[in-house]
């Protein structure tokens, strides 16, 4: 007969029961843990792609209320605050281009990156990842308004 742990009134489990339930358990924390894990950098990700999509129309709402794209030194503030330029600040929208009238920064806290003229394409928008460094792998790669399908 085999002793029994936990003794309450003779039932318990035995030492090799309760081995077994944690080895399965180890089993299973190895095939979800790593799943459930990468989720919040994945949600980012997704996030980020959203944001982008948002600032992509607005850039294009504002180009064609002033005429033009707006230069890498006014950035995206522009967006949600009058151009310096008169004749520009008058054919601006009022209230901005955005739904709130704060500009967002990405998933990991910093500023999204637009050049006017791009590199590529007419203008370059994007966010460097996680890392915040040009290039990178998986997360840490970098995501452009012209790479989101």
């Amino acid at each position: 007969m085999q002793k029994r742990l936990f003794f309450a009134k003779g039932r318990g489990f035995t030492l090799l029961e309760l081995m077994a339930v944690i080895i399965i358990l180890g089993i299973l924390a190895t095939f979800v843990v790593p799943r459930v894990m990468d989720k919040p950098e994945r949600a980012k990700q997704s996030k980020a792609k959203v944001d982008l999509q948002a600032l992509d129309t607005a850039l294009n709402f504002f180009r064609l209320d002033v005429g033009r794209y707006p230069a890498t030194e006014e950035g995206l503030e522009v967006l949600v605050r009058p151009p310096q330029d008169p004749a520009a600040a008058a054919r601006w929208r009022r209230g901005g281009y955005l739904q709130r009238p704060v500009l967002p920064n990405d998933p990991w806290g910093r500023p999204y990156v637009y050049m006017y003229p791009g590199n590529v394409h007419e203008y370059d928008l994007l966010t460097f990842g996680a890392d915040g460094q040009p290039g990178g792998e998986e997360f840490d790669a970098d995501i452009s308004i012209w790479d989101i399908e």
